[in-house]
C-alpha cells in the first residue's frame, strides 16, 4: 500500500514538473501578446484619425474656398449693379448678386456636410475593425465639429 501511494506521488510529481512550465509559458507571453495586440489595435484607431482628419482638413479648405468665392462673385455682381443708372437696373443686378450668392453658400454647407459626414462614416468603419479597447476612439466628441454654415 505504501508502495502504492509512493508511486501515485511520484506519477504527481512528475506531472507538476511536465504541466508547471507549460502553464507558466502561458501566462508570462499571454500579457506579452495582449500588449502587443493592444497597442497595435490602437494604432489601427491612430491611423483611422489621422485619414479622418486629413479629409476634413480637404473639406475645410474646399468650404472655405467656396464661400470666399461667393463673396468676391457678390462683390464683382454688386459693383456691377451699382454701376448701372436706373433703378430698376439697379435693383435687378442686386437682386441677382444676392440670389447668386446665397446659392454659392448653400451649395458650399452642403458640400461640406456631405464631405464631413462622409469622413466621420468611414472613421468609423476603419476604427470598428480595428477592434480597439473600449474608450480609444475619440467619436464622442464628432458633436464638437465646425457646421459649416
Amino acid at each position: 500500500m505504501v508502495k502504492k501511494i509512493l508511486l501515485i506521488s511520484g506519477m504527481l510529481l512528475a506531472l507538476v514538473l511536465v504541466v508547471s512550465p507549460a502553464f507558466a509559458e502561458t501566462t508570462t507571453t499571454a500579457p506579452a501578446t495582449t500588449a502587443s495586440t493592444t497597442a497595435t489595435k490602437i494604432a489601427c484607431v491612430g491611423t483611422a484619425v489621422a485619414t479622418r482628419e486629413a479629409a476634413i482638413e480637404t473639406a475645410v479648405t474646399t468650404h472655405a474656398t467656396a464661400v470666399q468665392t461667393a463673396y468676391t462673385t457678390r462683390a464683382t455682381e454688386l459693383a456691377g449693379a451699382y454701376s448701372n443708372t436706373t433703378t430698376a437696373t439697379v435693383k435687378a443686378g442686386v437682386r441677382t448678386a444676392w440670389a447668386d450668392y446665397n446659392k454659392s453658400v448653400k451649395a458650399a454647407a452642403t458640400t461640406w456636410r456631405t464631405s464631413r459626414n462622409a469622413a466621420w462614416t468611414a472613421f468609423r468603419t476603419a476604427a470598428k475593425a480595428c477592434k480597439a479597447p473600449t474608450g480609444v476612439s475619440d467619436s464622442a466628441n464628432a458633436s464638437s465639429e465646425v457646421s459649416g454654415q
